[in-house]
């Protein structure tokens, strides 16, 4: 049996070109499709709504932080996709024991560039994954920064939660030429004092995990009259899978859009 390592280093035993896959990660679902596996997916979480013909007819082990090990028995999968900061250590530790469990831990493009090459090799799809891999770094290569503006991405409400340093989103803003005014922790919480000392020249407000919408503009340009607030599309920002073919695109647009 074919050992290949994850991206917590740690080496697991998975068979050649596993038939039975189950993804507990929303944008490795994603790729996982775009990566041409059909019908060797057999289960996905309920937040994996991308694409859509998987969301409706794929099995559903639960979701990223509550899963439901009595299906993913009875599914009797060859493989596991997981992810260090979106699935629980206790519910992917409980599945080590019993099948081969992947670990991704993506916090740049270079470590999601490398997740998408490992698992071409694990899925026997290296060609589908090179060509992505190419297709996205030429996209960000050709990603005109407007020089640096210093940008709040604000992922929840009640209370505020910011995405500060150290995670996949901080590491697209600065792809942009984007300052992250938060830069101590990795997700805080932020009284609307402490907003208004970080003084930000955009807002920038997600549409995921929180889903804000156009109402919620309003009280934050409040507390930050002299801001420019936005809505983004939160996937652009944090999706790490085949969805960055689309990001670099969508980053130019906002930089045009808030110089």
């Amino acid at each position: 049996m074919p050992q290949y390592t994850d991206q917590l280093q740690r080496s697991i035993d998975i068979p050649s070109t596993p038939q039975r896959i189950i993804s507990l990660v929303p944008s490795l679902t994603e790729l996982l499709f775009d990566l041409g596996l059909g019908d060797r997916v057999v289960g996905i979480t309920k937040f994996c709504i991308h694409p859509e013909e998987w969301f409706r007819s794929k099995t559903r082990v639960g979701g990223t932080k509550q899963l439901k090990h009595e299906v993913i028995a009875q599914l009797q999968p060859d493989l596991i996709i997981a992810n260090k900061e979106e699935n629980t250590r206790a519910d992917v530790e409980a599945l080590m024991p019993d099948y081969p469990v992947w670990v991704s831990d993506v916090n740049t493009l270079e470590e999601a560039l490398d997740m998408m090459q490992r698992l071409g090799e694990i899925t026997e799809t290296r060609e589908k994954a090179g060509a992505l891999v190419s297709e996205i770094q030429e996209s960000f290569k050709q990603l005109a920064t407007l020089g640096s503006q210093r940008v709040l991405y604000l992922i929840w409400q009640k209370p505020w939660m910011a995405a500060g340093r150290d995670n996949f989103v901080h590491e697209m803003l600065e792809c942009c030429g984007w300052e992250n005014v938060v830069q101590d922790t990795r997700y805080p919480e932020l009284s609307d004092q402490e907003i208004r000392e970080l003084d930000p020249e955009i807002v920038m407000l997600s549409s995921e995990p929180f889903p804000f919408q156009e109402k919620h503009i309003d009280s934050m340009q409040t507390l930050l009259p002299n801001a420019k607030v936005i809505l983004v599309d939160g996937e652009m920002f944090s999706w790490y899978g085949s969805r960055l073919r689309y990001s670099a695109a969508y980053f130019q647009q906002l930089l045009h859009s808030t110089k």
